[in-house]
């Protein structure tokens, strides 16, 4: 019965992206937890008689110029890029919850000083201004994390805002008021459990982008520092070796695609999901 639920064309029709998305994810994510056992090298260590060695059985994705094994270095590369994406969307969206909170239910000035605030962050291209913000610290994982964790939470600022106004005129809402609740347990209690629906789809989109800004910066040298393995700066070091070691740039390419494409996939169905009107 199981076996024909998930081979008919109805199911792959309506939950194929679903399954897809989380197949890749947890995929990715079992990967990265379990690197040190599976990986097998020691992502750092040297080895100059075995420089940029094409695949092979000895390295199944080859070696880099210092003649470090890509594919440890790869599945190390998967946990660096999964706890950015992890902990700077967790910075972010509890910033923007917070926020959207406040400004949709206090409203008036609160609510216009707030979403001015948004405003003015969304004034600047969101790459640029941490690649400026990036230019100032010192380039490590944390202030990696840290930037870009505090310069992605407007979307879900004005997201939740935008529930926020929608609710806080339910009747719901307005019981608790009358039942003498205060602001904080109306906000927390009643609120965000009927908000956080569309916090979610975001968040899971939003790591996504976190793992692609975090390639971006490490490929261009201003993110994870060697010798930490990263995505971006295995396909840095692969950069100028493309037409002698292709195997360089095309294994992170591929693991940076696949990973970006199980997020969005994972997202886009949850907001089906969330919102059926989507389907229609």
């Amino acid at each position: 019965m199981i076996r024909s639920i998930l081979f008919s064309r109805r199911f792959w029709g309506r939950y194929g992206m679903l399954v897809t998305g989380l197949l890749i994810v947890g995929g990715m994510s079992l990967v990265a937890i379990f690197a040190p056992w599976i990986a097998p090298y020691d992502p750092t260590s040297l080895d100059l008689a075995h420089i940029l060695e094409p695949p092979s059985l000895l390295h199944p994705l080859g070696t880099d110029s210092l003649g470090r094994d890509v594919l440890s270095r790869m599945l190390y590369g998967a946990r660096v890029s999964l706890w950015v994406g992890f902990v700077a969307v967790g910075l972010s969206v509890a910033i923007g919850l917070v926020l959207g909170l406040v400004a949709g239910y206090f409203g008036g000035i609160t609510d216009e000083i707030i979403m001015r605030g948004v405003d003015v962050m969304l004034c600047f291209p969101s790459f640029f201004l941490i690649l400026a913000v990036i230019a100032f610290l010192e380039p490590s994982l944390v202030n990696i994390m840290v930037v870009i964790g505090l310069t992605s939470w407007m979307g879900v600022a004005r997201l939740v805002r935008a529930e926020t106004l929608a609710l806080r005129r339910r009747d719901f809402v307005l019981a608790a008021q009358i039942a003498g609740a205060g602001p904080t347990r109306i906000i927390f209690s009643h609120i965000l459990p009927n908000a956080i629906a569309p916090v979610l789809v975001s968040a899971t989109l939003g790591v996504a982008g976190a793992i692609l800004v975090e390639s971006s910066l490490s490929f261009l040298g201003l993110g994870v520092q060697p010798p930490m393995p990263s995505w971006g700066n295995i396909l840095m070091d692969g950069k100028v070796l493309l037409t002698v070691a292709p195997w360089l740039s095309f294994f992170p390419g591929v693991a940076i695609l696949i990973t970006v494409l199980g997020y969005n996939l994972l997202g886009e169905s949850l907001r089906d999901i969330f919102d059926p009107r989507l389907r229609q």
